[in-house]
């Protein structure tokens, strides 16, 4: 009976190996667990997507260790390439990763609904009174911080992730083009050049792991699937043309189809974005004027969240509370499937010894970038001493007393206000 039981309890051992690089336990966490964590990390993380991917790293790996370390940059460098917001997609992809679709859902809906409130109550307060001088002291307190907090989620991932001199190299090089040249174009070149470089000098070194069980994982047939949201992506396009006027549906759903459309030709993060969307929904639609989508686009930067939550200021002004729900919907949820379905296919090719070489090397790549973002959002703050001290401050708390950033950020704010 004894000797019987070893080997059933050995395969059971290698199968948590195999699926799961944390615990059971903690990928089991409760859909409230969920929900709480990322509606905290939702309220307080200012500053863009890279600002909100280190404040997720900080609760979900450093603090909580809901996932590994590893798994939070492949889900990084994954939705760089894929359409919609960076960010949020990420987020539905952790929540995906420990409580499949309906994890993701409560995850992305939870981190993006503060950042929404908020918006719908400042413009509510813009239409009714106008500008407000005073978020934007409040953004200049904070971006300092933004800075800080980005930062040390670089140094912390580096620690653990760059162990050899080549691996250096590859971070130094992706933090000098991003740096040197940037863009939507530059970022996908680094992605694939530091895949190739990693399976090129670590495809004798990384052990490959055992195939995963077929129960978790989606048949091969599906893999081609997760490309198909991307043809989508073009007959969307076309239902945002103004063809659409001719269908017989509500603003609501308008605003619904319209920005569904859109999130699907979105490459490159969030001001990349910009363009785009003011071409269609200033100068085709005319339902916002070229000074409300300039103002839009501000209130999106001075709320936690994604810098896309601008679409709720424009759903509201089209169709008020429900307008801005649709305009949310549609602008996240279709990128956050396709991260989703195309997770399936990272997972199943991850297996093998050379992606996971040349998955090294895009994770080295990913720090360089992350540590960029860092200075190309530090040069948006003031130069002075109160931006230095906050900055200073903000990372002393951060690495060596270990605060929370739902404490740094409003700080920061607040001497924003008192001091600018």
């Amino acid at each position: 009976m004894l000797s019987g039981r070893r080997p059933r309890d050995k395969t059971r051992m290698n199968e948590t190996t195999r699926h799961t690089p944390v615990p059971d336990s903690v990928r089991t966490a409760s859909l409230g667990s969920l929900f709480l964590t990322f509606l905290k990390i939702g309220s307080t993380a200012f500053g863009g997507f890279m600002a909100l991917i280190s404040v997720v790293q900080n609760y979900v790996v450093e603090r909580r260790k809901l996932i590994s370390h590893e798994e939070m940059l492949d889900g990084v460098s994954l939705a760089t390439i894929l359409p919609g917001p960076v960010a949020v997609n990420v987020v539905a992809y952790v929540g995906y990763r420990m409580r499949g679709w309906l994890g993701a859902l409560v995850s992305a809906g939870a981190v993006i609904l503060p950042s929404f409130l908020l918006l719908v109550c400042l413009s509510y307060a813009y239409f009714r009174f106008g500008q407000m001088p005073a978020v934007g002291r409040f953004f200049m307190g904070f971006i300092p911080a933004v800075t800080g907090i980005i930062l040390v989620a670089a140094w912390n991932m580096g620690k653990k992730t760059i162990k050899r001199p080549t691996e250096a190299v590859i971070t130094a090089a992706a933090f000098g083009l991003l740096i040197g040249l940037g863009g939507f174009v530059i970022t996908v070149a680094i992605i694939g050049a530091s895949g190739l470089a990693g399976w090129l000098m670590f495809r004798g070194k990384a052990p490959a792991n055992p195939a995963p069980a077929k129960s978790k994982q989606i048949s091969t047939e599906a893999v081609p699937g997760a490309r198909r949201p991307r043809s989508n992506g073009v007959l969307a396009m076309l239902l945002t043309a103004p063809s659409l006027w001719s269908l017989n549906l509500t603003a609501a759903g308008k605003l619904l189809v319209t920005f569904g459309g859109m999130s699907l030709l979105l490459f490159g993060g969030g001001y990349v974005f910009i363009p785009l969307i003011q071409q269609i929904v200033v100068d085709d639609y005319g339902w916002v004027s070229r000074q409300e989508f300039i103002d839009a686009i501000a209130l999106g930067q001075v709320t936690p969240g994604p810098i896309l939550i601008s679409a709720a200021f424009i759903g509201y002004k089209v169709s008020g509370l429900l307008g801005a729900a649709a305009a949310t919907v549609g602008i996240f949820t279709p990128p956050a499937v396709v991260m989703i379905v195309s997770s399936h296919f990272l997972d199943r090719i991850r297996q093998s010894a050379a992606i996971q070489a040349g998955l090294r090397g895009i994770r080295s790549a990913v720090i360089g970038m992350i540590a960029a973002s860092a200075l190309m959002v530090g040069k948006t703050a003031p130069i002075g001493l109160v931006a230095l001290f906050i900055f200073v401050a903000s990372v002393i708390a951060l690495l060596r007393f270990k605060v929370e950033t739902a404490l740094i950020i409003p700080v920061a704010g607040v001497a924003g206000l008192v001091f600018y």
